[in-house]
């Protein structure tokens, strides 16, 4: 008798923990990874290659690309290793990481990447939703699981030069695009498993600053990640764009750029969801990060096909001009879905921004424009000081279903009517504008 009661309790303990485990908003369960964050241990990564070991000089005046990639090619070849960036400033073009390379900064060490565009290589890569050729990244790794980049230091972009052109450009040419200023990232991650990016800082990018493809497992921690709005604005400084990558912990970062701080991509055009290069972007976590000036402390486009399973909580925002945007694009079939965002204090412009997004809008020759949707989509415990809370336009571009905001403290400079009609299945539960109760 007693061993039957032994195992109905250990039944009972089971279930409970089962159902007490946590889950994405579809109710799928948030794989344990999430929970098991393990420091960068550069010891137990192979032999360290320090680059002033190897001839590489403390010196940043002169390009030193191709001695730098003989060092980051000896650990390869020799089955891996750490090339270590001591203390000092270090001036470089496109480097290429390989399997079981690691890249650690120590504190005070700077891989600063040159302004003069002939020092990166020109490749197919992937920019702005489409496989295409352009500029390699300052660091790139592809194909390269599980690899590090770790340390105290900075990765600088160097990009007031490209910057500077950009904006120059633009006066000659109103309808240049981001990528007719030939202009390379700061960090490009693709094809690769159990990435880690961890404590160091990434700035002054000139064009986006870090760029994941087709990743998974990816943990982005306690990261600075930088470029001013002002005196001259980095043009399309994204701090962290995922595309079509799955299971990613971005956390204990501070964020502040002139465009997106975190943006999901995955594809562009009429026929975007049956391009293999492209895909979706799920199972996101993005948790007890600090967001400053920037264009959107999440966005879900403008290239992206389908997002699931994000969700963003416990962060701070200090002068984003939106918390969340949903950029609807017409030439686009989009699914955003299964979006939570929760705990969130601070100031924005505008919380919610969904609207239609047309810039470089094209169909490629076909007729009608291709539906968006947006569904399941949370806004929960949140205390915010904004302008405008609910910044949506209505459109036949796109169709809204199923969203929920609950406990909502919001104080709002601009008073914005709460348009229920503009979602289907809109639930408002305790919401307060400016201390008065909102109710469906």
């Amino acid at each position: 008798m007693k061993i039957i009661r032994l195992i109905i309790l250990l039944f009972l303990i089971s279930v409970n923990s089962v159902l007490a485990k946590e889950t994405f908003p579809d109710g799928t369960a948030i794989p344990d990874w999430f929970k098991k964050e393990i420091p960068t241990d550069i010891n137990k990564l192979g032999t360290h290659y320090k680059l002033t070991d190897f001839g590489v000089l403390n010196d940043s005046t002169i390009v030193q690309t191709e001695i730098i990639q003989s060092v980051i090619d000896k650990a390869f070849n020799a089955g891996g290793g750490v090339v270590i960036v001591p203390k000092g400033v270090f001036l470089s073009g496109s480097l290429f990481f390989k399997p079981k390379t690691h890249l650690y900064l120590e504190e005070g060490a700077v891989l600063k990447g040159s302004d003069d565009i002939n020092n990166f290589r020109l490749l197919t890569t992937r920019m702005e939703g489409q496989t295409v050729k352009y500029f390699a990244a300052l660091v790139n790794a592809d194909q390269v699981d599980g690899f590090t980049i770790s340390g105290k230091g900075t990765l600088n972009g160097n990009g007031l030069r490209y910057w500077k052109s950009f904006w120059l450009r633009r006066q000659f040419n109103p309808q240049c695009t981001n990528m007719d200023e030939m202009r390379p990232r700061v960090l490009y991650v693709s094809n690769s498993n159990n990435v880690q990016i961890s404590g160091i800082t990434l700035k002054n990018s000139p064009f986006w600053t870090s760029h994941f493809y087709k990743c998974e497992y990816v943990r982005l921690v306690d990261l600075h990640i930088l470029a001013p709005e002002h005196p001259v604005k980095a043009p399309s400084s994204d701090a962290i764009d995922l595309d079509a990558c799955k299971n990613v912990h971005i956390k204990n970062c501070y964020l502040s750029v002139n465009d997106d701080a975190i943006a999901l991509k995955g594809g562009k055009g009429p026929s975007a969801d049956k391009d293999p290069n492209n895909g979706s972007n799920s199972n996101i976590i993005i948790e007890d990060n600090s967001f400053g000036f920037c264009h959107s402390a999440l966005t879900c486009g403008s290239e992206s096909i389908h997002s699931y399973n994000i969700i963003f909580r416990r962060n701070k925002v200090d002068g984003a001009k939106r918390l969340l945007q949903l950029k609807m694009r017409p030439d686009t079939p989009q699914l955003y879905e299964n979006i939570l965002v929760e705990d969130i204090t601070g100031n924005v412009t505008s919380m919610v921004f969904i609207k239609p997004w047309t810039q470089f809008f094209d169909l490629k020759g076909e007729k009608d424009i291709k539906m968006s949707y947006a569904k399941n989509v949370t806004l929960k415990n949140i205390d915010l000081d904004c302008d405008i809370a609910f910044d949506i336009q209505k459109s036949n571009q796109y169709i809204l279903s199923d969203f929920t905001f609950e406990n909502l403290n919001i104080r709002e400079k601009k008073r914005s009517a709460v348009n229920v009609e503009l979602v289907n299945n809109f639930k408002l539960k305790n919401v307060k504008v400016n201390g008065v109760k909102l109710d469906k």
